[in-house]
């Protein structure tokens, strides 16, 4: 009884023939109809995706270039900008320098011109009053005269010459005294 138990137990790993071959002949089937209608879409799909992929390397790639190319651009017009601003400074100084230098010219300019309209109309004004002093003095020395001699010696000439000769010696002995 064993032996015939064995026989008719079930085998748990054995196929039958014909569900194996028709188990295979499906799976070709269905192998067949994906190879022919499934695999190319999805074939398809994945190499445009693949070249969507690529592309947008490409284009980030060609973005970043340009980025790039800006950014030194933008670094070379700031490095002008700035050389620019620096020689802006420096004529700004030197004109600054002009001007101030200029102003000054002109301030001794005018300086010496008042000093020298003043030092004319000081000389001026000395060769009026000892003119006029001189009148005076003459004028006095004269009516002096006049009382001590007791004659009026007013319209002699002469003695007018004589008071100018005497003011003039008087001048003369005070210019020897002062550089003495």
């Amino acid at each position: 009884m064993n032996l015939l138990a064995a026989s008719e137990a079930p085998k748990v790993l054995g196929v039958p023939l014909d569900e194996l071959v028709l188990g295979l002949f499906a799976f070709f089937v269905v192998l067949w109809a994906l190879n022919k209608f499934a695999f190319p879409g999805i074939k398809k799909a994945l190499d445009e995706r693949s070249a969507a992929i690529e592309g947008g390397i490409a284009r980030s790639e060609e973005r970043e270039a340009q980025a790039q190319a800006l950014l030194e651009q933008y670094q070379a017009q700031l490095a002008e900008a700035r050389t620019e601003a620096a020689q802006i400074r420096a004529q700004a100084q030197a004109d600054k320098t002009a001007i101030i230098d200029e102003a000054r010219r002109e301030a001794t300019e005018a300086a010496a011109a008042v000093t020298a309209r003043a030092e004319a109309a000081i000389a001026a004004e000395r060769a009026s009053t000892v003119a006029s002093l001189r009148r005076e003095v003459g004028t006095l020395a004269v009516s002096l005269a006049g009382k001590v001699v007791g004659e009026s010696l007013e319209d002699d000439a002469r003695a007018r010459a004589t008071v100018d000769r005497f003011i003039a010696d008087l001048e003369a002995e005070a210019a020897n005294g002062a550089n003495a």
